[in-house]
C-alpha cells in the first residue's frame, strides 16, 4: 500500500511540478521564431454565436477598433440558429461598419464546429482568426498574432487570455491563477517547439492548412493538433491579449469545464496517433504530460488519499501526510461555500478540485460514449 501511495504522489508531482520544471530547463535554449513586426497579411476574423445579443455588438466594435489596416481584414459571423436579436444586431452593424461584415445563419442548429466549417470557405484572408462572441482584444492583437506568420514554420498562434472578475468571485481568482500557470507552460512549450493547449477566443492560423472537423470535435483543441500533424509549429504569443469575464459561480464554471473536458478527451482519442514518439518526438511527450495525464490526474489524487488513509496508523509521518491532504480538500470546500477569504494562493484548492472533479465526470461520460456538440452563451 505504501508503494501505491508513493507512486500516486510521484505521478501527481510529475503532472503539476516535475513536467513544468523539465520544460523550464529545456526552454533555456529556445527555438527561434522569425517575427517581422510589419508583416500584415489579409485576415478573416471568424465568430460563432448563439443568442449573443448582450455581447455581440461590443465584440464587433472591439474588432474594428484593431490597429490594423481596415482594407486587410473582414468579419464573418455564423449564427447557430439564434432565437434572440443576434442576427439583426449583426446586420445593422454591417451597414455602418468600415470593414466588411458578413452574417451566415446556420439552420438547423448544429454547434460551433459545424458553423466554423461553413465560415472558413467564405473567408478571403490568408490568415483566419477565431474569436468568441464575447471576446474583447487589446487593440494590437491582430498585429501581434500575424507577425508570427512571417516565419514559414509557424502554422497556428494563440494569444494570452486574462480573466476579469467583476465581483472578485472565487472562481475568478482561482481561474486567474490557473491561467497564469498555463500561460507560463505555453511560453516554455513554445520555446521547445509547439504548445498543446490554446484559447479559442484568440487564435489564428493559416487558412491554407485549415482542416474541416467533425461536428463533435473541439476546434480549439483538434485544429492545433492537426497543424502539428502537418509539420507546422503551434505557438503562444503573450503580447496578443484577450480579456474575458470569468464565470461568476462554481456551478456554471463546473458545467463548462465538464463540457470542454469531454470534447478534449474525445479529441485526444481521435488524434491518438500523435502519442507516437517515433513520429512526433517531443510533442508526444508534451501531449501525454500536459493533457492526457492532466485529465486523468483525479485517479492518482484519489489513490493517494485512500492509500494514505489505510497506512496512516503505521507512523506519525503518514498521519501528517493524510492531514495535509484533508486540510487541502477542506480549504477547497470552505472556499466553495464562500467561507474562506485571503490571498489568491490560499483559494487555489477550490479551483484545483473543481477542475479535477469535472475531469472525472467527463472521463466517465467519455467511457459511456457521450459527446457534446451544442453550447449556450456563458453557460456550461
Amino acid at each position: 500500500m505504501e508503494t501505491l501511495f508513493w507512486s500516486s504522489v510521484l505521478l501527481v508531482g510529475y503532472i503539476y511540478i516535475f513536467y513544468p520544471v523539465i520544460l523550464y530547463i529545456m526552454a533555456k535554449k529556445p527555438l527561434v521564431i522569425r517575427r517581422e513586426p510589419d508583416y500584415q497579411p489579409t485576415v478573416s476574423i471568424l465568430i460563432a454565436a448563439f443568442n449573443e445579443e448582450r455581447d455581440i455588438v461590443a465584440t464587433l466594435e472591439n474588432k474594428i477598433a484593431q490597429n490594423y489596416p481596415k482594407d486587410k481584414f473582414e468579419l464573418l459571423v455564423v449564427s447557430d440558429e439564434s432565437t434572440d436579436g443576434t442576427d439583426d444586431l449583426v446586420n445593422d452593424f454591417a451597414e455602418r461598419s468600415p470593414v466588411p461584415v458578413c452574417l451566415l445563419r446556420q439552420k438547423p442548429r448544429a454547434g460551433k464546429t459545424a458553423g466554423l466549417n461553413k465560415l472558413v470557405p467564405e473567408a478571403s484572408g490568408d490568415i483566419i482568426v477565431f474569436s468568441d462572441a464575447n471576446s474583447l482584444w487589446d487593440e494590437n492583437t491582430l498585429n501581434n498574432l500575424c507577425r508570427n506568420f512571417s516565419d514559414s514554420k509557424v502554422g497556428y498562434v494563440t494569444g494570452k487570455m486574462i480573466y476579469v472578475a467583476e465581483d472578485g468571485s472565487t472562481i475568478g481568482d482561482g481561474c486567474s491563477s490557473y491561467m497564469k500557470y498555463e500561460n507560463w507552460l505555453r511560453e516554455s512549450e513554445t520555446a521547445i517547439g509547439s504548445i498543446v493547449g490554446v484559447d479559442g477566443g484568440i487564435d489564428a492560423m493559416r487558412k491554407s492548412i485549415h482542416a474541416k472537423l467533425n461536428d463533435d470535435q473541439l476546434p480549439d483543441f483538434v485544429q492545433p493538433l492537426k497543424v502539428v500533424e502537418k509539420g507546422y509549429r503551434v505557438i503562444y504569443e503573450p503580447e496578443a491579449i484577450l480579456k474575458e469575464h470569468s464565470l461568476t459561480d462554481s456551478s456554471a464554471e463546473y458545467r463548462m469545464r465538464v463540457r470542454v473536458s469531454i470534447r478534449a478527451i474525445w479529441a485526444l482519442w481521435d488524434m491518438k496517433k500523435l502519442f507516437n514518439p517515433f513520429s512526433y518526438g517531443i510533442f508526444s511527450w508534451q501531449l501525454l504530460s500536459h493533457k492526457l495525464l492532466r485529465y486523468l490526474a483525479f485517479l492518482p489524487l484519489l489513490t493517494a488519499l485512500f492509500s494514505n488513509f489505510l497506512i496512516m496508523p503505521d507512523s506519525w509521518f503518514y498521519t501528517l501526510t493524510f492531514l495535509i491532504q484533508v486540510l487541502f480538500y477542506c480549504a477547497a470546500y470552505l472556499d466553495f461555500k464562500g467561507w474562506l477569504a485571503g490571498p489568491d494562493l490560499l483559494r487555489m484548492p477550490h479551483y484545483f478540485c473543481l477542475l479535477n472533479i469535472a475531469s472525472a465526470e467527463a472521463f466517465w461520460r467519455f467511457l459511456k460514449g457521450e459527446k457534446k456538440v451544442l453550447w449556450k452563451p456563458r453557460e456550461g
